[in-house]
This record gives structure tokens, C-alpha cells and sequence, in this order.
């Protein structure tokens, strides 16, 4: 394993995850992150380790170290996040790629790119394949993070046309587990903590649109697997869990897991919500032999162990 590597957004839900298998892998880890959704407390065990450094970074603005690999996770990824300043958010996806791709340029460092499942917007195909484009609304609520990503893949690509730069992008669909921000404003981390504090369970919309969730396990060993591949596998690569649920079948599972008498309650739909989310896995399979393994009931008992504590209830 090449020994220095940069983690942006390295204190967030992902990044940290990341941050603890590269760690334990021999490797020297650069996290940076702004602490807008990231938090100190997501790397507290690793600020003693020799081979790990926290910096306090913002990627819209260049940054000066040697490394050899780049990881570019840093990205509000949640609506109640990102829209909270939508301006900062696309900056965050386009200057900081600029930033991040212009770093790699320098020391000739491989550098991926965690792009989102949100580049396909609301989609007409399904499941989504990568060859698919997109419906994407330029003009909305979330065009701030949507056409952020699908700009930060066009500088990916560009710059590895322009410049040979060795990238690798990977599209994330929803992934979950623990040290999701419990105030996030996702369904699996909303869904937990209203059935923890007994509160009622809100759903948007009649429950029957659907997401697939990948346990956060799974989706490092993809992000790991998508690094390590040739230089000549660029992606974009889907990774994400193809098992599709409806938004009553996840609140259903997490209320048996947690017990409690929670209710569920109705609420209209946000804009520009996609009604289907489900990854085509095949290239992940085929060029990366990787396919999540972690089961949605086995990975919301760890997520909900996490949360019991973390709210101490």
C-alpha cells in the first residue's frame, strides 16, 4: 500500500470508516476536514495513532502536502446539510475537486472521487446502470449537491483526458451505519432515533418509494477494491446494495428491531424526491469481484446499537 494517503472529509460518517481501514492497513493517513457535518469524535481513537493526522481544512481552498493517493469524500451528503448553504455545497463539489485535481496533478497521485447515486436525479431506468445520464432538475432544491457531483465527475474526467491523471470515480447510493449524524435528515438515521426516543415515525410521501442500503462495511471494501484497480478502470462504478425496500419495509424492520410504540405518520413528499433508487452492480462485480454482503436487518443492528448509545436511551 502506498504509504501516504489524503482522506478529505475524513472526520464524516465515510470518512472515517475510511480513515480506520486505512490506518490498519500500514498505511500514513491525512485527514482534512471543515467540521460542517464531519466530527472530531467520529476519529477520537485514531489522534494518538503515529500514522494518523487531523487537519482543519477547507478544500475550496488549495492545500500544499505530498501524498500518493487521494480520496475525495468531503461533501455535505444529506438535503438538510447540503441546502443548508447550497452555495458553499457547490463550491464544496467543484472548487474542491479543482483544488483536489490540482494537488493530484502536482504529485501525481492517484485520486478518487466519491461521487452519488444523485447524478442520476430521478431516474426513467431502473435499476440504474452507469451508462445512464440522468434526470437531473438544473434548477431545484438539490441541484446544488446533484449538479455539484455531476460537475466534479466532468473535471475527473477531463483532467484525466487533459492531463493523464490516474482517476477513479465511484458512485455511492445510500449507505448507512454507525456514525451517520443523528440530525441528518436521512430515512435510515431519522427513522432510529424517532423509535429510540419513541417518537412518531415520519414518512413522506405513501411509503412505497424505494432505496437500497448498503452498510458502510461493504461500501469501503468497494471504495478499497476501486483504488487498488488498474489504471485503466476509471469508472464510474455504481456501489451501493441491490436489495430494494420500501420506506414502510425499512420503518417496519426498524421498529422490530428497537420495539418501543412508535406510530407512523404521513407527510407530503419533498421536491424532486426520486421514487426508485437501485444500483446496477454488474461492472462493480465483474471488474472489482465485489458484491455487498452484510444483510439491511444485520446491518441496522449495529447502526441501532450505535445510536442507543450515542443517545444514551
Amino acid at each position: 500500500m502506498d504509504r501516504k494517503i489524503l482522506v478529505t472529509g475524513g472526520a464524516g460518517f465515510l470518512g472515517s470508516h475510511l480513515c480506520d481501514r486505512l490506518v490498519a492497513d500500514g498505511a500514513d493517513v491525512l485527514c482534512v476536514d471543515n467540521f460542517f457535518t464531519g466530527s472530531r469524535r467520529n476519529v477520537l481513537h485514531l489522534i494518538r495513532n503515529p500514522s494518523f493526522e487531523l487537519l482543519r481544512h477547507d478544500i475550496t481552498f488549495p492545500l500544499y502536502v505530498e501524498v500518493d493517493r487521494i480520496f475525495n469524500l468531503a461533501c455535505p451528503a444529506s438535503p438538510v446539510h447540503y441546502q443548508h448553504d447550497p452555495v458553499q455545497t457547490t463550491k464544496t463539489s467543484v472548487h474542491g475537486s479543482i483544488n483536489m485535481l490540482g494537488l493530484a496533478k502536482r504529485t501525481r497521485a492517484r485520486i478518487l472521487q466519491a461521487s452519488t447515486s444523485e447524478v442520476y436525479g430521478d431516474p426513467e431506468l431502473h435499476p440504474q446502470p452507469e451508462s445512464y445520464w440522468g434526470r437531473v432538475n438544473p434548477v431545484g432544491l438539490r441541484s446544488c449537491y446533484d449538479e455539484g457531483k455531476r460537475c466534479a465527475e466532468t473535471l475527473f474526467f477531463d483532467y484525466h483526458r487533459q492531463h493523464r491523471l490516474e482517476i477513479k470515480v465511484m458512485r455511492v447510493f445510500n449507505t448507512y451505519g454507525p456514525r451517520m449524524h443523528p440530525n441528518d435528515g436521512r430515512v435510515v438515521s431519522n427513522f432510529i432515533v424517532q423509535a429510540l426516543r419513541n417518537e412518531n415515525i415520519t414518512i413522506y410521501g405513501d411509503g412505497r418509494q424505494t432505496r437500497s442500503f448498503c452498510y458502510v462495511d461493504d461500501l469501503i471494501d468497494a471504495m478499497l477494491l476501486l483504488m487498488a484497480s488498474p489504471p485503466d478502470f476509471t469508472g464510474p462504478v455504481n456501489a451501493g446494495n441491490p436489495d430494494e425496500f420500501t420506506m414502510l419495509e425499512l420503518a417496519e424492520t426498524v421498529l422490530r428491531i428497537v420495539g418501543g410504540k412508535s406510530k407512523l405518520v404521513f407527510l407530503s413528499l419533498p421536491p424532486d424526491d426520486p421514487k426508485q433508487r437501485k444500483p446496477d452492480i454488474q461492472l462493480a462485480r465483474t471488474r472489482l469481484q465485489w458484491a455487498p454482503k452484510v444483510t439491511l436487518e444485520d446491518g441496522l443492528k449495529e447502526t441501532v446499537a450505535y445510536f442507543r448509545k450515542l443517545l444514551n436511551v
